[in-house]
């Protein structure tokens, strides 16, 4: 019966007082041969390694080493990615005028959008670089086509005099015909 020796195990069994134990590492192998770093023993039919379970790469993990047995990774991501711009862990930015974010430990970039409370106007304004609108004259209500503003009595013509409804801006102004002087009311 003929002895088939793998030739990885060769040079165990020419020079038996090289290697103290029959484990062998990686290195002893080329690397083509698809052998991992493990701890390897000579057997009739070529090297047997063992190969361990190794721990999963954590997802985010941005550089991977495979020196030995296992992959490692050396480097996780530590910052989160958002239209194109990097932002640091817990970093907190403002990408509009509206939105508030945050790069979480997670690498994700959780945002809030502002919600604005309704202006107490009929013509409110947009600031540039401000989210909500804002009433540059204040409170005011419509009475017909005329803009009024709230807390006053205003006469929008000769027989009506007009005021908002108290904080209900949204509503007509509230009116009331007046006797006119020398008219008659319809």
């Amino acid at each position: 019966m003929a002895l088939h020796i793998h030739e990885a195990c060769i040079l165990l069994l020419v020079i038996p007082g090289l290697v103290t134990s029959a484990a062998i590492s990686h290195e002893d192998y080329p690397a083509d041969e698809g052998h991992s770093n493990c701890p390897c023993v000579c057997a009739l039919d070529g090297p047997v390694c063992d190969q361990p379970e190794c721990p999963k790469i954590h997802p985010k993990c941005t550089k991977v080493e495979h020196n030995g047995c296992c992959p490692e990774c050396k480097e996780v991501k530590n910052f989160c990615e958002y239209h194109g711009k990097n932002y640091k862990i817990l970093e907190e930015f403002k990408p509009s005028p509206c939105e508030w974010c945050r790069c979480e430990p997670s690498n994700e970039v959780h945002c809030v959008v502002a919600d604005c409370a309704v202006p107490e106007c009929v013509n409110p304004v947009y600031e540039p670089e401000q989210c909500c609108p804002v009433c540059k004259n204040g409170p005011n209500c419509f009475a017909g086509t005329t803009i009024i503003p709230a807390g006053i009595e205003v006469k929008v013509d000769e027989c009506n005099i007009c005021h908002c409804h108290n904080g209900d801006w949204w509503k007509p102004a509230h009116c009331s015909k007046r006797e006119c002087q020398g008219k008659h009311i319809v």
